[in-house]
């Protein structure tokens, strides 16, 4: 596992993220870490990231994670990224890689369903139970026929059928950070960041008016009149 795609792509002089210089020491299998980061760069996407070796195996997951097990989420396997980057939220400089709002949507430890993980990941298919804030019980990690320049890249990430398994949009319900409960546009203001655009990342504020019929209008009126 190297880090030098990742350090390959960014500039540390200007960017906040965690730069890995420091030696990450591989921890016992029973206590790995797993983080999804939200982040609104060109588009909103999720980072879904699984400690391995002493690195964050990572992928973007364009719509994020989905608690229907009929519904496959698109997986794009990315550059190995420092154990640091797990409790990284703020802002990336516009110009710079991945350029945008970041926040750490979700974390807690996963344990391999198998016994020899970089088989499994050779082979692409890493099953696993993830014991986050928001995400539980158990899930896989597919590798499908991809497209483009890196048809190795691409993986399906799937909700096992379990006790966890919903048809609700947790990305909706739950878009607020688990460190600090901020959204995108907090963050970005917090940070200096393009609110506007980091807004968009968070779930819409509906507001309804209610009208009142014309009937209930004029008896509201004459209780106004009454109260004077």
């Amino acid at each position: 596992m190297s880090l030098d795609k990742y350090k390959e792509k960014r500039n540390f002089k200007v960017s906040p993220e965690p730069s890995g210089k420091s030696h990450s020491v591989a921890t016992s299998k029973s206590h790995l870490l797993y983080v999804i980061q939200k982040h609104r760069a060109t588009q909103l996407h999720y980072d879904f990231r699984l400690e391995f070796k002493g690195v964050l195996l990572s992928w973007a997951v364009p719509k994020g994670p989905s608690l229907d097990p009929s519904v496959k989420r698109l997986a794009m396997q990315v550059e190995d990224h420092p154990l640091e980057y797990g409790s990284f939220e703020g802002v990336i400089p516009e110009g710079e890689y991945g350029g945008g709002t970041v926040m750490v949507w979700d974390n807690g430890e996963w344990i391999p369903e198998s016994d020899d993980v970089e088989a499994a990941l050779e082979k692409g298919d890493l099953k696993f139970t993830l014991e986050g804030k928001k995400l539980h019980g158990s899930w896989v990690l597919v590798r499908t026929r991809g497209f483009g320049s890196k048809p190795d890249k691409s993986w399906l990430l799937i909700k096992h059928r379990d006790k966890y398994a919903s048809d609700k949009d947790i990305t909706v319900s739950q878009p607020r950070s688990v460190l600090s409960k901020r959204l995108l546009a907090d963050i970005a203001r917090d940070n200096g960041g393009d609110v506007e655009k980091a807004a968009t990342g968070d779930p819409k504020k509906i507001t309804t008016t209610k009208v009142a019929k014309p009937g209930k209008m004029a008896t509201n009126k004459k209780r106004a009149m009454r109260r004077k």
